[in-house]
Parts: structure tokens; sequence; C-alpha cells
């Protein structure tokens, strides 16, 4: 009896712990509408991180290639992330993300720090990350989905 009861206090207590560290959940900063963008919605994902400014011509085109590979890697576990050159935060950034066109999440918060990539000096750069959280690729200048697909396949296999 006392074993079946000292069991049941184990379990109560590691739901408990569960649920008080699922709240304290990390985040990665908030997305183009203001929505917290949670770290373990990226964690054990392939994240194409790109920058892109408005002023950018080749981002202008790269952007519609960028929505296409989303929707078509989404379900491998791959996640295609923007980041503002301009650092641009609240209706700037909504209205930006919005005038360009993207469809894909844009971090208000720029994740350079967190998966140690280089500071973007040329646009547009793309940087692809591994599920480990590290930077497996640096590709500078415009991308097309079937490229940044190619080079998904073969880092993949790399392992």
């Amino acid at each position: 009896m006392v074993m079946r009861f000292q069991a049941i206090i184990r379990a109560v207590a590691g739901i408990g712990l569960g649920l008080m560290l699922a709240g304290c959940a990390e985040d990665v900063g908030v997305d183009q509408y203001g929505r917290k963008v949670a770290a373990e919605r990226l964690e054990g994902q392939w994240l194409v991180i790109n920058y892109w400014a408005q002023w950018c011509a080749p981002c202008r085109t790269e952007i519609p290639e960028l929505n296409a590979l989303e929707k078509q890697l989404k379900a491998q576990s791959v996640q295609v992330l923007g980041v503002s050159f301009d650092a641009l935060q609240g209706d700037k950034l909504t209205q930006a993300a919005q005038d360009m066109g993207i469809t894909f999440t844009v971090l208000a918060q720029d994740p350079a720090e967190r998966y140690q990539l280089p500071r973007a000096e040329v646009l547009p750069v793309t940087y692809i990350v591994d599920p480990q959280g590290l930077m497996r690729e640096r590709l500078v200048g415009e991308q097309t989905a079937a490229g940044l697909s190619a080079r998904l396949a073969a880092l993949k296999a790399e392992g």
C-alpha cells in the first residue's frame, strides 16, 4: 500500500513538473504578426533562414521561391524563416512582409546568435541549419526552390 502511494505521489509530481516546464518554454521571439515562436517548433528541423530587405531587388524575386519551398517541404521537417536585414519591428515588419508577399514565418528577433550565424553583409543571404542547430551552409545571392531543395537533400544525405 505504501509503495503504491509513493508511486502515485511520484507520478503526480512528475506531471506537475512537466506542466511547469512546459509553461516556461523558451521562445525565439515573435513573428511578423506578433505571435510567439516557440523554440520547440524549430527544434529537430532543418531550417532555411533567409535575410531580406525591401530595397533589395534580388530579395524581391527570391521571396516567391522561398514561399514555394516552404509549402513543398513543410511535411519533411523543414522550416523556412525570414529575417529583416533592416531589423524592422512591429507594424513596420508586418507591413514589409505583407508588401514583399512573404507567407513563411519572419522572425522579429535575429536568430544569428542562437545558431552562430556569421553576420549577413550582403543580400540576399540564406543559411541552412541542421536539426542539431548547426549551420551547415551559407548561400549568398538569389536562390531558387529547386536549388535549395537539392542542397537540403545533399546535406541530409551527408548526415
